[in-house]
């Protein structure tokens, strides 16, 4: 008997991860490639469904639906990105995209949303009213969840929280601004800086581990642990959620970067009390697990029935 499955397409600013996932919510085959940016990344998206297209026959699976998930401004409905900076995107239809390899209802959304869905649905969110989720890779962007409702926004554009100002006229950012939170404290901007000001090539993961003997280090990373404490001190004062959970590479930093964002805030909010602070149960695979929730959707509407119950 062939069994149903959903391909779930996590777009980065690195890196294109994709999944196919069983009917229980199983991943049964990855694949992972360069994001790249322009025409080269919708290439990325092309290359990841056709790969895992093919292992889903060789599997002896039958695609039901799919979802693809991307960093930018996002209409749902349309499965369009209208803007990404980080991708260098401006109208680009990921559901003909997708749809140009598999031939099953495609849904696509925002990456950090998709992600915030899943830890809200499965991982470290779980149960809460109030929360942020925070998705932090290339760049930052985060699900905002007031009183057990997903804010998205007139357009759609809630959440775009990496591209709030922390050091106004501060460096430049590729959407154009200057000084947003991204540009110091996410990994690529963590990864960037270091660079700048060391000469030296290291990833996030790679400065936290030089901290305690590299003062170029420690700098990068206490700018960004203050304008993590700008940004979600501002998040706390205006909507003052529960919890705020961290998810993405950086958040791998742990302790390194929580305590020190915890005792920031703990200064900050002089008259608040500061919101929990977590870091992602589901780790670099809560966006992707995201897309295959979306997937699920979409093919229960087309179908009547879902593969995966979630």
């Amino acid at each position: 008997m062939i069994r149903s499955a959903l391909l779930a397409i996590d777009v980065g600013g690195t890196t294109v991860k994709s999944a196919i996932v069983d009917e229980s919510g199983r991943v049964l085959a990855r694949h992972s490639v360069p994001t790249g940016r322009g025409e080269a990344a919708q290439a990325a998206v092309r290359d990841a469904a056709t790969h895992l297209a093919a292992r889903a026959r060789h599997l002896g699976l039958s695609l039901v639906g799919a979802g693809v998930v991307s960093p930018g401004i996002i209409d749902r409905e349309q499965g369009v990105v209208h803007y990404a900076s980080n991708l260098d995107w401006a109208d680009v239809s990921l559901r003909a995209v997708v749809g140009s390899v598999v031939d099953v209802p495609v849904a696509v959304g925002h990456d950090a949303q998709a992600a915030g869905e899943a830890e809200w649905s499965l991982g470290a969110a779980r149960g809460s009213r109030d929360f942020i989720h925070f998705s932090v890779g290339t760049g930052i962007a985060a699900s905002i969840v007031v009183a057990g409702t997903r804010i998205s926004g007139s357009a759609g554009g809630a959440g775009e929280l990496g591209h709030t100002p922390v050091h106004p006229g501060g460096e430049k950012c590729p959407c154009g601004q200057r000084g947003c939170l991204e540009v110091y404290a996410s990994g690529g901007g963590v990864a960037r800086r270091y660079f700048t000001l060391s000469g030296r090539t290291a990833t996030a993961r790679e400065v936290v581990q030089l901290l305690d003997r590299d003062p170029a280090a420690r700098q990068v990373w206490d700018d960004a642990v203050a304008a993590w404490v700008t940004s979600l001190a501002t998040c706390a004062l205006v909507l003052e959620p529960e919890l705020v959970v961290l998810g993405g590479g950086l958040a791998q930093a742990g302790e390194a970067l929580l305590g020190p964002v915890r005792d920031g805030l703990a200064r900050a909010l002089t008259w608040r009390s500061p919101p929990a602070l977590r870091v992602s149960t589901l780790g670099t695979d809560a966006a992707t697990l995201g897309a295959a929730l979306m997937a699920a959707r979409v093919a229960r509407v087309a179908t009547a029935s879902s593969p995966v119950d979630h």
